[in-house]
């Protein structure tokens, strides 16, 4: 990628973008300019991915290209700190990226009205380059910004194209899937537990089978409910655990909970 990119915010998704562009050779240390609010924060992420972090607002306009991956709430408060800038700044030209969960394209076009915007929804995973990306781009972009964009992303694993009225949905699942997965994967190792397995190895089981079993989808293009016929044979101890599964709600619960991380995305926007 040529040019600079500036970072605006600096947390635990931003980092799981820029260290894989990094190590990857996709995007040099000195292209890369970031901002947070704490000068000691700042500090101990030079040292520790070799960028420019600090507190100033101003390098991160001056980029050729921009990621916007601060909290949604926070939106407001950095465009009046933007606007309060004396000197203004020449501001870049380039790419608007915004990873901010429920901000509209159109909301993002109004504050950046000379730039062309994107949306991108990626999870967590991207931190290993096994990364889920959602993306939606505005018409504005060309051809070139548009294979520029996805090429960045896919630096960090699968892409998606989504279309916007989707992307909330996506976040839901994708982003917020993660968690979700942890819970469960926490709980089925706690069950190991309380059927007599100790701690650690019933962790690492929990893992091994939830990787294997995604593995094995993935690779022969099932869908899940095949994977779970395919388990469980009549009257046998997998087809027992579904049934109290069933009975304590699990499949509604997981539903419920997607739509509630939609709903919750729609609020932040």
């Amino acid at each position: 990628m040529d040019g600079q990119l500036g970072v605006l915010g600096y947390g635990q998704m931003a980092q799981a973008m820029v260290r894989p562009w990094l190590k990857s050779g996709f995007l040099q240390p000195e292209q890369i300019a970031a901002c947070v609010r704490d000068q000691g924060r700042a500090a101990g992420l030079r040292r520790r991915d070799g960028v420019a972090v600090g507190v100033d607002l101003r390098p991160v306009l001056m980029a050729d290209h921009m990621v916007l991956a601060c909290k949604p709430q926070q939106l407001p408060t950095v465009l009046e700190s933007r606007a309060a800038l004396d000197p203004p700044v020449q501001e870049g030209q380039g790419l608007v990226i915004s990873i901010l969960a429920g901000v509209s394209l159109g909301r993002l076009q109004a504050a950046f009205p000379g730039r062309p915007c994107v949306r991108a929804v990626p999870n967590i995973a991207c931190r290993i380059r096994a990364g889920l990306t959602g993306l939606a781009m505005a018409g504005r972009l060309s051809p070139e910004q548009r294979q520029l964009v996805i090429a960045l992303f896919a630096v960090l694993g699968q892409v998606e194209q989504v279309n916007e009225a989707q992307m909330d949905g996506f976040l839901a699942l994708a982003a917020s899937g993660p968690a979700m997965v942890a819970v469960m994967m926490e709980a089925l190792a706690d069950g190991g537990v309380a059927a007599g397995l100790p701690r650690a190895q019933a962790n690492s089981i929990a893992q091994a089978m939830v990787a294997g079993s995604a593995a094995l989808l993935q690779k022969e293009q099932l869908p899940p409910a095949a994977l779970k016929d395919a388990v469980c044979s009549p009257g046998g101890a997998s087809i027992a655990a579904i049934a109290e599964l069933e009975r304590r709600g699990f499949r509604a619960g997981l539903m419920d909970a997607v739509l509630a991380a939609q709903r919750r995305s729609r609020e932040l926007g």
